[in-house]
């Protein structure tokens, strides 16, 4: 069953991505009358990507639906800018200097680089020097979509199907695009969960009980991965089989607020 909730969210959010998994890079000027530019996706259509940890009570996965971008790029006014940081901005769509469209891939970006602006010109050699290293969106949400699918964890060496909840994006308010040092942060942070509670409350959507409140009898859900070290599968991708892949689940944990890709496939 799918819950769809309708209505701007009053909670600023943000996704991030590493730069490897988005092409993004500096294109360097032909002459001195044409800038530098920066090139990238700042969102990937249909890519599944974890939320905390969606095996627990209080994450999920979440997907961004092509067609999320469109309303926003044509009545809105984003900035590209350092960190989210509005004191170091790069680039503005009603200046002229930032470029958003959407492709195949996702949310396409193209900045001219000024150079007459020392934080840019540190911006571009951060980025050809893999410095910064991630590609993030703060947005608000308009229009999302919950619904709950089944997947297959391995726990203690036997495989269950459980439950967790998915998030498709359908409609996105866009605030800027940002170029930002820290493509994640540790998933022990307590901010966290007190991000995806937000999100929950914003949307109406109840946390998912948590396993230790589990009935006499029950099973309960697989445990938080914060105090942890047991290593689960995660679902294929939407296009896929089913087949699972063994993670190493703090990697995974990763993937919070900055949301990025799921970690590789080990050897």
């Amino acid at each position: 069953m799918t819950h769809r909730s309708a209505g701007t969210s009053t909670v600023l959010e943000t996704r991030t991505r590493d730069l490897s998994d988005i092409d993004a890079r500096v294109i360097r000027a032909a002459d001195d009358a044409t800038p530098q530019r920066f090139v990238g996706h700042a969102a990937v259509f249909n890519s599944r990507t974890a939320i905390g940890n969606p095996l627990s009570w209080w994450g999920w996965y979440e997907e961004v639906a092509d067609g999320a971008f469109d309303k926003t790029l044509g009545e809105g006014d984003a900035r590209f800018l350092v960190d989210h940081d509005t004191r170091m901005l790069v680039a503005r769509v009603s200046a002229g200097d930032l470029r958003l469209n959407t492709d195949d891939i996702g949310l396409a970006v193209d900045a001219d680089l000024d150079d007459e602006l020392s934080y840019v010109r540190d911006l571009a050699r951060n980025l050809e020097k893999r410095r910064v290293t991630g590609m993030s969106f703060g947005f608000y949400v308009v229009r999302d979509e919950w619904s709950t699918i089944e997947v297959e964890a391995e726990v203690g060496g036997s495989t269950d199907v459980v439950q967790v909840d998915l998030r498709r994006l359908t409609e996105l308010r866009l605030l800027e695009v940002s170029a930002v040092t820290f493509p994640a942060y540790d998933a022990t942070d307590a901010g966290l969960r007190a991000m995806t509670d937000e999100v929950r409350a914003a949307r109406n959507r109840p946390a998912r009980p948590d396993p230790s409140a589990a009935p006499d009898g029950g099973t309960s859900a697989p445990e938080d991965p914060a105090g942890s070290s047991t290593r689960r599968k995660d679902p294929a991708p939407p296009a896929g089989t089913r087949g699972v892949t063994a993670l190493d689940r703090r990697a995974r944990e990763l993937a919070a607020r900055y949301s990025l890709t799921l970690p590789p496939k080990e050897n």
